[in-house]
């Protein structure tokens, strides 16, 4: 089990390196020592906390715990599709010039399966769009990401609270809270690991057009003018109706 988990990380690491590659595949990308050691524990701690709070979600729920698995598995499989269908755009017919255009269903069928199964356990590192030839959005998309980590952080978080309240003794001398508090520190760790390496060692980090701290400010601005302007409409009204008396 830890040579598959030490196997399983090493071919995120290695994936992560070569979505890098993939999307610009214009430049000459070299990591350094840091950024390899950055990445390696975001994905050793992503995956890890993420497979730990499956093992003990399904070993409380037994066959309980399959429906929402299977329905969580089957989101991620036809999110591209329904973009896909909403976008309006044809089936790419030249992905590969020996393929009929029943060949090229069957290719994006399997790539999309792929792709689910990837971020069933970890972030992909890519985005799919099955409009385009290169089947990858390649783009810096911080909102695809952002709402990876954000839904997955729910999702673990509800997860490790039925093990704790459900959850039968599995561990001798070890309590539900303190496995499941570790299991989200460690969760969230990882995620400071991912802001940490792409906001201060990317190694094309310049040619982001926003960076990590770029996004959250937008987004707390968002926030912080959408709760002024609601609490601007009430002194309004109060100003209006004694303007009126």
């Amino acid at each position: 089990m830890v040579f598959s988990l030490m196997s399983v990380t090493y071919g995120a690491t290695l994936c992560n390196m070569l979505a890098i590659q993939i999307k610009y595949d214009d430049y000459k990308i070299r990591l350094g020592p840091l950024e390899v050691l950055c990445i390696t524990i975001w994905r050793t701690l992503e995956i890890t906390s993420r497979l730990m709070i499956l093992v003990l979600f399904s070993a409380t729920l037994k066959l309980k715990a399959v429906p929402f698995l299977v329905l969580n598995f089957l989101i991620i499989l036809f999110e591209p599709w329904v973009r896909f269908w909403r976008s309006g755009a044809q089936m790419p017919n030249n992905i590969e010039k020996n393929f009929s255009r029943v060949g090229t269903l069957v290719v994006l069928i399997s790539v999309t399966i792929l792709y689910a199964g990837i971020n069933f356990s970890c972030w992909s590192a890519l985005q799919l769009r099955l409009a385009d030839r290169d089947l990858v959005d390649k783009g810096q998309n911080w909102g695809h990401m952002g709402l990876h980590y954000s839904a997955r952080l729910v999702e673990n978080v509800v997860m490790v609270l039925v093990f704790k309240f459900w959850g039968v003794k599995v561990l001798l001398n070890y309590c539900h809270s303190l496995i499941a508090l570790q299991l989200i520190i460690a969760y969230l760790i990882s995620i400071g690991f991912m802001l940490l390496f792409f906001q201060y060692l990317h190694p094309l980090r310049s040619l982001f057009t926003h960076n990590v701290v770029d996004y959250l400010h937008c987004v707390c601005c968002h926030r912080h003018h959408h709760r002024r302007a609601e609490n601007s409409e009430p002194s309004f009204e109060a100003e209006t109706r004694q303007s009126i008396v």
